[in-house]
C-alpha cells in the first residue's frame, strides 16, 4: 500500500535541550503543506537509507512549515545521529504523511503522560483541549531538567517531574481515581507505558489508554503456537501460505507487493493493510483494542490471521 512521497527543505535547526534539537520543514516552494491533527508524525526516509517516525509538535494552523524535535540516541541504528550531525539549514529530506495512529479524541477529561521526547507529540494534543476549554491534567517527566525540551512551551500546570531531583512521577496519584469520561494519552519510554497500563487494568474501557512507542516491547517466542495460512493479494491475485515464523509482510514482499514499511515491530502503522476478507489475529501496538475488533485493517508485519484465508488490498 503506498503513501505519497514529497521533498522538504530544512528551514531551522535549533537546540531545545541537552541532546535534543528542533527542526523546521518546508516546502521548498514555500507552498502550503498538507494540513494534520495532534498526534500526526511524519516519515523521514533519511539519505543514509533509513526511515524514521517524528511526532508533529508544531501549529497545528500553520500550514507554512512543520516541526519535529528529536532526541540524540548514540545508541539507536543511525536515524537520530544522523539528524543531528550531518543536517543542515538547506538540506532537503524526502518525506512521507502526516499520518496520524495516536489521533486525539474527544473526552470529558484527558490525562497527559509524557516521558522525555515523547513530550513531542503532547504538545499540540494539549494545545487543542487548552483551546476547546476541556478538562485536563499531564505530567512530564525526564532525566534532568536540562534534557526536557520545550519546558518554555508548557502552561504552568503541567507537573514537570526531572528524575534527578524529584524521582518518578506519582502515577498513582494521577490515575487511581480517574474522573469518569477519562482518555490517557502516554508517549515516552517501554517501561512508562507499561506501569501506566498496569494503573488502568481495572478501568472499565480497555481504550481509555492510548500509547504510543518508540520501542516494541519484549515478548515471548510463540511461533510454536502459530498455524500456516493463506493470503491472497487482491490487485494481483497472486496468492502464498504464511507458515509459522514467517509475516505476511516478508511472504507479500517476495511476491513482488509494493508496500511501505518500517519499523516491523507492529509500532509504527506503516505497513497498516486493508482486509477483503477474512479475521486477522491482531499482534500490534497501533489499533486499539475496538479498531481491531472492526477487523477492516492489520499491521502484516507483525499481525497473522485468525482464518484460513485472508484476503488483503494489495
Amino acid at each position: 500500500m503506498g503513501t505519497s512521497e514529497r521533498d522538504l527543505v530544512v528551514r531551522t535547526i535549533t537546540d531545545e535541550a541537552d541532546g535534543v534539537v528542533a527542526i523546521e520543514l518546508a516546502d521548498p516552494a514555500d507552498g502550503a503543506l498538507t494540513p494534520w491533527t495532534p498526534g500526526a508524525h511524519l516519515d523521514l526516509l533519511l539519505p543514509n537509507g533509513l526511515t524514521r517516525q517524528y511526532s508533529l509538535c508544531g501549529d497545528v494552523d500553520d500550514t507554512s512549515h512543520y516541526r519535529i524535535g528529536v532526541l540524540r540516541e548514540p545508541r539507536s541504528r543511525g536515524g537520530s545521529e544522523w539528524l543531528h550531525t550531518a543536517l543542515a539549514v538547506g538540506d532537503r529530506l524526502r518525506a512521507r504523511g502526516p499520518r496520524n495512529n495516536f489521533a486525539l479524541d474527544d473526552a470529558a477529561h484527558h490525562v497527559f503522560v509524557a516521558g522525555g521526547i515523547g513530550v513531542t507529540p503532547m504538545l499540540p494534543m494539549l494545545e487543542a483541549v487548552r483551546r476547546r476549554g476541556g478538562s485536563w491534567q499531564m505530567v512530564y517527566g525526564g532525566r534532568t531538567r536540562a534534557a526536557m525540551a520545550f519546558l518554555g512551551e508548557l502552561p504552568p500546570e503541567v507537573e514537570i517531574v526531572p528524575q534527578d531531583e524529584a524521582g518518578h512521577p506519582d502515577l498513582g496519584r494521577l490515575l487511581d481515581d480517574p474522573k469518569p469520561g477519562t482518555l490517557v494519552y502516554c508517549c515516552g519510554p517501554t517501561g512508562l507505558i507499561e506501569a501506566v497500563q498496569q494503573r488502568c487494568a481495572g478501568w472499565a474501557d480497555p481504550d481509555a489508554v492510548r500509547y504510543e512507542l518508540f520501542a516494541a516491547p519484549a515478548t515471548d517466542d510463540d511461533t510454536g503456537d502459530q498455524q500456516p495460512f493463506e493470503v491472497e493479494l487482491a490487485h494481483t491475485g497472486t496468492s502464498f501460505v504464511v507458515g509459522p515464523g514467517e509475516s505476511i509482510l516478508a511472504r507479500a514482499l517476495e511476491a513482488g507487493a509494493d508496500i511501505v514499511f518500517d519499523c516491523e515491530d507492529g509500532i509504527c502503522g506503516s505497513c497498516e493493510t486493508p482486509i477483503l476478507d477474512g479475521r486477522a489475529d491482531h499482534r500490534d501496538h497501533v489499533l486499539t483494542t475496538a479498531e481491531q475488533d472492526e477487523q477492516r485493517c492489520l499491521m502484516i508485519c507483525v499481525s497473522r490471521s485468525a482464518t484460513p484465508r485472508l484476503v488483503l488490498d494489495l
